[in-house]
């Protein structure tokens, strides 16, 4: 099977990484990749979907995955699916459940699926009226994509309403932020659960959790991602089962009941607050960096996975995980996440002990490969280095071992990924 990923980041090396493993597979190609993804298969630049589809056509190519949120927002998959070719992913229309806050947030109320107390708005006066009647601290997230980066947890009602005069006037955000959801701020502990979807059925992989602040003790700015660790001892099955019952299977019901099934991963990130799985938001691809952690969890062949949630069979497929954990720990460059930094050389040590070469491994995003044949650190997140281990500790032991072979100038990251779950399993 030949297969196209659509992408650029850790997210896509590392699916790319695991169908690269899968004896299924035959050859691999990356629109537009990065730096090493030439690794792993083919880049190619072009970016036109009709153009892609055309590529796709020409070279037997039997599945697309699509990676990042925009091209599914933009509608990737109706042209493909048009030209009955497999794709992975949700049409534009199910992609509304990321592209707008606003959308997501009334879909979640249409359908009785817990989630906070919240008002959308265009109106200043409306926002104000809304924040007066909160406790702190408040939030307030722009209405479309901003990276992952247009939710500002208020911590004052002064501070929310200047968050939101900022997004509506469109200096915060642009257009992304002129409409605006106001909502009450719950308090619990987050978690990433993602559930491959063909439109009926699902299956639900191992849940994560993300690490959003720059530095250590959840402090510092927020970022697209420090690192991430999976399965996370905070689930257990009747809070799997609560998530099954009460989020998942009404959003397919309804999405098919509103005309647009919904295939693809739905990342689905969940508030616990009294052992009660509340729904923040709604993404539909997989987090970066929870994918790069996943994939390596996978048993079956990942290719049967995305296959199968393509092609609407996902009932008589059997997916299996292995009973591990994976830690990952994002390097990024030295001015991340403030502004971007010059190129930097990426050198790897040769990894000499057998316990570190046979259960780690990198998975490349920020780089891009020199006239030299180098490989240099060219994106904020530069790579993320994962362990995998019996326990969480040993596979966090590992993946802080794999950052100590890599080096670049100005390199960061945190040391205390996975803390949560390491104070939990002792």
């Amino acid at each position: 099977m030949n297969i196209l990923i659509i992408g650029a980041g850790g997210r896509e090396y590392s699916i790319g990484l695991a169908l690269k493993k899968d004896d299924n597979v035959e050859k691999l190609y990356f629109a537009p990749g990065n730096g090493a993804s030439d690794i792993l298969g083919e880049n190619i630049n072009i970016s036109d979907f009709n153009e892609l589809a055309d590529f796709v056509e020409a070279n037997n190519i039997e599945l697309t995955i699509v990676g990042p949120e925009a091209p599914l927002v933009d509608g990737i998959v109706d042209i493909f699916r048009s030209r009955g070719l497999n794709i992975f992913g949700s049409s534009a229309k199910a992609s509304q459940l990321e592209g707008s806050k606003i959308f997501m947030k009334n879909f979640l109320n249409r359908h009785n699926i817990p989630t906070a107390k919240y008002i959308e708005t265009d109106s200043l006066q409306v926002a104000y009226d809304f924040i007066n009647t909160l406790s702190t601290p408040i939030v307030v997230k722009a209405d479309g994509l901003c990276g992952g980066k247009g939710v500002i947890i208020a911590q004052s009602h002064d501070e929310a309403k200047k968050a939101s005069g900022e997004m509506l006037s469109g200096n915060s955000f642009g257009d992304a932020g002129t409409s605006i959801v106001v909502e009450e701020f719950l308090d619990g502990y987050e978690l990433s659960v993602f559930a491959i979807c063909d439109g009926k059925d699902f299956v639900v992989l191992p849940a994560a959790q993300d690490h959003k602040k720059l530095l250590n003790n959840d402090e510092g700015p927020n970022t697209g991602g420090m690192g991430a660790y999976a399965p996370t001892p905070l689930v257990n099955d009747v809070l799997y089962a609560k998530i099954d019952e009460r989020v998942i299977k009404p959003t397919l019901k309804g999405m098919e009941d509103e005309g647009m099934p919904f295939t693809g991963v739905l990342f689905i990130g969940v508030m616990v607050v009294n052992n009660e799985p509340i729904i923040l938001e709604y993404n539909v691809r997989f987090g970066d960096p929870e994918c790069e952690e996943l994939m390596p969890l996978l048993k079956s062949p990942a290719s049967e996975l995305f296959y199968k949630a393509s092609i609407g069979d996902l009932k008589n497929t059997k997916i299996e995980f292995y009973d591990k954990y994976a830690v990952g720990v994002v390097m990024a460059s030295k001015d991340y996440p403030y502004k971007s930094s010059a190129p930097a050389e990426i050198i790897i040590d040769n990894i000499v002990h057998n316990d570190i070469k046979a259960n780690s491994h990198i998975s490349f995003a920020g780089v891009s490969r020199g006239e030299d044949d180098k490989l240099y650190a060219t994106g904020g997140r530069v790579l993320v280095c994962v362990g995998i281990g019996n326990s969480i500790k040993e596979a966090q032991q590992r993946a802080y071992a794999l950052c100590g072979q890599v080096h670049f100038i100005g390199k960061h990251c945190r040391t205390d990924i996975a803390y949560q779950a390491l104070e939990i399993e002792g």
